[in-house]
C-alpha cells in the first residue's frame, strides 16, 4: 500500500471487516456500528409510531397565534376585547344582485336564507352579527312625540311593492349605505364577527371547516346571485385550502431531488437511501409536532419540504465518502465508518448552524413563528439521527453498485475542467478580481436594501395571488363600499361611566378629527360624533344642535340611543369606547402614519380619567405586528451570525477560517434583502424568516468544503492544492446540493398561496448564491487569510483526535 499523501488516503483500504480493528474510532462511532441491528430497529419502531401519530396532525390556524402577544398594542385590545365586539376576527359577506338592486323580493328571499345559515355556523358571534334581516340594524328618527325607531326590515315585511318601498326608505334613513349597503345599492354585507374559542365546547374555531361552510353557501346559492367574502377567517380557510395543493409540489421536490442525485451517482440503492431516511425525519417531525400539540398552519407547512431538503444535502456528502472509498477497495461496511469518521463533526457542526438559523426565528415575538421555529428545531434535531447515524448504517450494510464507485474513484482522479476553473480562483489575481466584484456588487446590494419597507406593500392579501378569488371579492367591496375592511380602533379606557363627560366626548371628538385629517383615511366613527347626530335629534333635528351638549344627563342620553343602534362602540358600564378609523389599504406607510398621529395626540390629551390606548381592529393588529416585524429584523440576524461565527469557531479554531466561512453568507444576505426590493417584497411575517434560514443551512457549504480544505493544509499543502483536494472530496456535493435545493424549493413558485411562493424565489436565490459563494468567494478569501502555516498553528490542537481517527 501506498503511503498516505492527503487524509482521504490516511484511512488504510480495508477490503474485509474481518481485517478492521472494530475498536478503533472514538466512542460514538464504536457505540453506533457495533450495535447495528438494534438501532435499525429501534429506528423501524419509531418510524411506524410517529409516522402513524403524524397522520392525525391537525391542519388549522389561529387568528390569536398571529399576534405579537406581548406588544402593548395587543395587550391593550385583550385586555378590553370582551367591550369591542366586532373589532377582532371577523368576515365579510357580501351578497350583490348581478340582474339588479337589493329592492327585489327574489334577492331579499336569498339574503335570508344565507344569514340564516350563516347565523348558525360555529364560531359566530351571534349577539354582534348584522346584516337587513337582523333586528340590530335600526333607524332612528326624531318626531314630535320625540324618538321614533324600529329594525331596517319593516315587521310586516311579505315581499309585496309596499313593504319592498317601506325598506327602501328605512336604508335611506338608517344612514347605512357606504357600509350595510353598497353604494350603488345592488348588494349588501352581512358582517360576521367570530370567537376564536367556543364558550360551549372549549374548541378552537376550525378555519378549514367555517370556509368550508361558506363555500357550500356560495354553491347552495349561487344561482342568482353574487357571493364576495373578505376577512382574516376566509383567508386563512383559502390559505389552508392552498396548502392541501402545496403537498403536490413535496411529491415534486422529491421527485427532483432523487433525480438529481441519481444521475450525479447513478447508483439507485444509495440514492434511495438518501431520500427514504430524509422522508423518514419528515416523518418523525410530524409525529413529534402532533404529539406536543402543535398544528400544521400556512407558515409551519414549508417546513417538512426544508427537512426533507436539508435531509438530501447532507445524506449526499454521507453517500459520496463511502463512493469514494469502496471505489479504492474499501468494504462498504469499513467505508461507512471511514465517512462517520471524516463528515460526522461537520454535519453535525452545519445541523446545529440549521438548527441556530431555525430558533432565532423565537425572537419575534408571533405564536406563529414561535411554533415555526420549534417544529423546524424538532426537525433539524430529528435529521441528526436520521442522517448522519441511521444513513452510514443503512449504506454499510447496502453499500453502492461498483460501477458507481468506480465512476465516483475515476471522476475525483481527473482533471476536470469545472474542477481547474474553480481552482484558479485560489490564484492571487484571480483572487483579487473575485474580492473586488463581489464588494462592489455587496455595496450596490446594500445600497437598493435600504429601500426595504416592513409590512404589506399591496393592497388587498398579500398572502394570496393578485388574481385569488379572495382579492377578486376584496377589489370588488373595497370599489363598491365607503368603508374599508380596513379598520384601526383606537380604545379609550375610563372609569366606570367616564365615558358620560363632555371632556371624554370632546377629546374622542377631536381625534376623529385628526384621524380624518391623515392621507389614507376614509372616514371615522366613534361614539363622540354618533352622540351628536342622536343630540340633534333630541331637540327637533335642528342643525344647531349637531353637537356635544356639556350636559351628563343630554350625553347619557345619546349614548343610549348610540349603544341600542351600535352595541359595538361602547360597553354597557360606559367605560370603553373605540374610535374607528377606516383605511384606504394596510400598507405599512399609511398604518406608521396613524399610529405615529395617535401617539402623538394620546401623549397630549391622556390624563388619570382617559386614556386613549392602541389598538383594535385588523389594521390596529397588524401595525402591531410591522412594528414587532422591524425589531425583530436585525435583532434575528444579529443572533443567527453570533451563533453561526461560535459554531464556525468552535469547528476550525481559526477566527481567519470563521471570516472566511461567514462573509459569503453575509454577502447574500445583503443581496437578498436587495433582491426582495427589486420584487417589491415587504419585510413581515410570511418573508422575516427566509433571511435566518438562508443563513443557517447556507452554512453548511461551507462547514464541507472548508473542514476538507483545513486538514489538507495541516498535512502540509498549499491553499491551492488543498482547495482541489476539497473540491474532489465535497466540493462536487457543495455544487450538487445547491443545485437540488433551489430545484426542490423554487417548484413552490408555482404555488397558489403568494407567500410561498415569495419564499421559494428567495431561498432558491440563497441556496445557489451561497453555494457559488462556498466554491468561488471563499477560496478567494482563503488565498489571503488562510496560508499554511497560520492554518497549520491554529488548528492543531484537532490534530490528535485526527490521529486517533
Amino acid at each position: 500500500m501506498h503511503a498516505p499523501t492527503n487524509e482521504l488516503d490516511a484511512m488504510p483500504v480495508v477490503a474485509s471487516p474481518a481485517l478492521f480493528d472494530r475498536t478503533s474510532g472514538h466512542l460514538l462511532e464504536r457505540l453506533i456500528f457495533n450495535n447495528r441491528v438494534v438501532l435499525l430497529v429501534i429506528c423501524l419502531l419509531t418510524t411506524l409510531f410517529l409516522g402513524y401519530r403524524g397522520l392525525a396532525l391537525e391542519i388549522n390556524a389561529s387568528f390569536e397565534s398571529m399576534m405579537p402577544s406581548s406588544h402593548p398594542f395587543v395587550q391593550n385590545y385583550r385586555a378590553h376585547a370582551s367591550s369591542l365586539g366586532g373589532l377582532g376576527n371577523s368576515v365579510r359577506i357580501v351578497v350583490e344582485n348581478p340582474s339588479g338592486d337589493i329592492y327585489d323580493a327574489a334577492y331579499l328571499a336569498k339574503l335570508r336564507k344565507i344569514s340564516d345559515q350563516v347565523y348558525l355556523i360555529p364560531g359566530v358571534d351571534r349577539s354582534f352579527m348584522k346584516s337587513l334581516w337582523m333586528s340590530v340594524v335600526r333607524w332612528t328618527e326624531i318626531t314630535e312625540a320625540g324618538y321614533k325607531g324600529g329594525s331596517v326590515m319593516p315587521d310586516t315585511y311579505d315581499g309585496s311593492a309596499e313593504s319592498i318601498a317601506q325598506l327602501r326608505f328605512n336604508v335611506n334613513r338608517a344612514g347605512i349605505i357606504g357600509s350595510l349597503v353598497a353604494n350603488d345599492q345592488k348588494s349588501s354585507t352581512i358582517f360576521v364577527p367570530l370567537v376564536e374559542i367556543d364558550a360551549a365546547t372549549g374548541k378552537k374555531l376550525d378555519y378549514r371547516a367555517f370556509r368550508d361552510e361558506l363555500d357550500k353557501i356560495r354553491t347552495e346559492h349561487g344561482d342568482g346571485v353574487r357571493i364576495h367574502v373578505i376577512g382574516f377567517a376566509q383567508l386563512v380557510g383559502d390559505l389552508i385550502n392552498g396548502m392541501l395543493e402545496v403537498f403536490v409540489y413535496f411529491v415534486a421536490a422529491a421527485a427532483i431531488a432523487t433525480a438529481i442525485i441519481y444521475m450525479y451517482t447513478r447508483c439507485a440503492r444509495s440514492t434511495l437511501l438518501v431520500v427514504v431516511c430524509s422522508f423518514v425525519a419528515v416523518l418523525w417531525q410530524l409525529g413529534l409536532m402532533q404529539l406536543l400539540g402543535f398544528v400544521l398552519d400556512p407558515y409551519s407547512v414549508l417546513v417538512p419540504f426544508l427537512i426533507f431538503a436539508i435531509g438530501v444535502s447532507h445524506g449526499a456528502q454521507k453517500m459520496n465518502g463511502i463512493m469514494q472509498d469502496v471505489g479504492r477497495g474499501t468494504h462498504r461496511y469499513v467505508a461507512a465508518r471511514y465517512t462517520f469518521r471524516r463528515l460526522f463533526l461537520a454535519g453535525l457542526t452545519a445541523l446545529l448552524a440549521d438548527a441556530v438559523g431555525f430558533i432565532v426565528l423565537s425572537v419575534i415575538d408571533i405564536p406563529v413563528i414561535h411554533s415555526l421555529a420549534i417544529s423546524a428545531s424538532i426537525g433539524v434535531a430529528v435529521l441528526i439521527f436520521t442522517n448522519l447515524i441511521l444513513l452510514p448504517i443503512l449504506l454499510s450494510y447496502t453499500g453502492v453498485s461498483a460501477a458507481s464507485a468506480a465512476r465516483s474513484l475515476k471522476s475525483a482522479e481527473s482533471d476536470h475542467p469545472v474542477m481547474r476553473f474553480l481552482g484558479r480562483f485560489t490564484e492571487r489575481r484571480r483572487a483579487i478580481g473575485v474580492i473586488a466584484a463581489t464588494t462592489l456588487l455587496t455595496v450596490a446590494g446594500f445600497v437598493v436594501s435600504t429601500n426595504l419597507k416592513i409590512g404589506d406593500l399591496d393592497p388587498g392579501a398579500p398572502e394570496l395571488r393578485a388574481d385569488s378569488r379572495y382579492n377578486r371579492d376584496n377589489a370588488y367591496i373595497t370599489s363598491h363600499y365607503q368603508l374599508s375592511s380596513d379598520q384601526f380602533a383606537v380604545i379609550v379606557a375610563t372609569p366606570e361611566g367616564g365615558l358620560i363627560s363632555f371632556e371624554t366626548m370632546l377629546e374622542m371628538d377631536r381625534l376623529e378629527e385628526t384621524l380624518r385629517g391623515l392621507p389614507g383615511v376614509q372616514t371615522t366613527v366613534g361614539a363622540a360624533s354618533l352622540a351628536r347626530a342622536y343630540t340633534s335629534a333630541g331637540f327637533e333635528g335642528s342643525d344647531k344642535w349637531i353637537t356635544l351638549n356639556r350636559d351628563p344627563a343630554v350625553i347619557a342620553d345619546a349614548l343610549n340611543y348610540v349603544f341600542d343602534s351600535n352595541p359595538e362602540m361602547l360597553n354597557e358600564a360606559r367605560s370603553v369606547s373605540p374610535v374607528i378609523a377606516y383605511l384606504k389599504d394596510h400598507k405599512a406607510e399609511t398604518l406608521e402614519r396613524v399610529v405615529g398621529a395617535v401617539e402623538r395626540f394620546a401623549a397630549e390629551h391622556n390624563t388619570a380619567e382617559r386614556k386613549f390606548l392602541l389598538a383594535a381592529g385588523n389594521a390596529g393588529i397588524e401595525a402591531a405586528t410591522n412594528i414587532a416585524v422591524s425589531r425583530a429584523n436585525r435583532t434575528m440576524l444579529l443572533y443567527v451570525y453570533l451563533a453561526v461565527i461560535v459554531l464556525c469557531y468552535i469547528t476550525f479554531r481559526s477566527w481567519r477560517a470563521v471570516v472566511v466561512a461567514v462573509l459569503p453568507l453575509v454577502v447574500t444576505s445583503v443581496l437578498c434583502e436587495a433582491l426582495m426590493v427589486m420584487l417589491g417584497m415587504g419585510v413581515k411575517v410570511a418573508t422575516l424568516p427566509v433571511t435566518a434560514l438562508g443563513v443557517g443551512i447556507g452554512v453548511d457549504y461551507s462547514l464541507y468544503l472548508l473542514t476538507v480544505q483545513l486538514g489538507q493544509q495541516r498535512l502540509g499543502l498549499s491553499v491551492a492544492e488543498a482547495y482541489a483536494k476539497a473540491l474532489v472530496f465535497t466540493g462536487k456535493v457543495v455544487a450538487l446540493i445547491g443545485i437540488t435545493l433551489a430545484a426542490a424549493v423554487i417548484t413552490w413558485f408555482w404555488s397558489p398561496i403568494k407567500f410561498q411562493a415569495d419564499m421559494g424565489i428567495l431561498l432558491a436565490f440563497m441556496f445557489v448564491w451561497n453555494m457559488l459563494g462556498a466554491l468561488i468567494l471563499m477560496p478567494a478569501l482563503a488565498t489571503f487569510l488562510l496560508p499554511g502555516a497560520t492554518v497549520k498553528a491554529a488548528v492543531r490542537p484537532a490534530e490528535p483526535a485526527r490521529r486517533a481517527a
